[in-house]
């Protein structure tokens, strides 16, 4: 599964390691990526979403029909 929020478009972040040494390894920040189905009265059936947590909490406050909205506005395919 791709490390990216469908409705908020979240990606990784990208830094270093710096050990007590100060020597900097890479590193990756991954968001905190979900799947999670939701019923879509609209058209009648469940849709499968990967979310972050944030976008979770989103879709709580605004509902899936906007959250849907704002998903197909950016042009990925629900």
């Amino acid at each position: 599964m791709s490390a990216h929020c469908q409705l908020t478009g979240t990606r990784p972040g990208f830094g270093n390691n710096i050990s007590h040494s100060h020597r900097r390894t890479s590193r990756r920040f991954d968001p905190n990526i979900q799947c999670k189905r939701y019923w879509l009265p609209s058209e009648g059936r469940n849709i499968r979403l990967t979310l972050s947590a944030k976008a979770i909490k989103t879709i709580d406050s605004i509902g899936i029909e906007a959250a849907v909205a704002r998903i197909r506005a950016r042009g990925v395919k629900v």
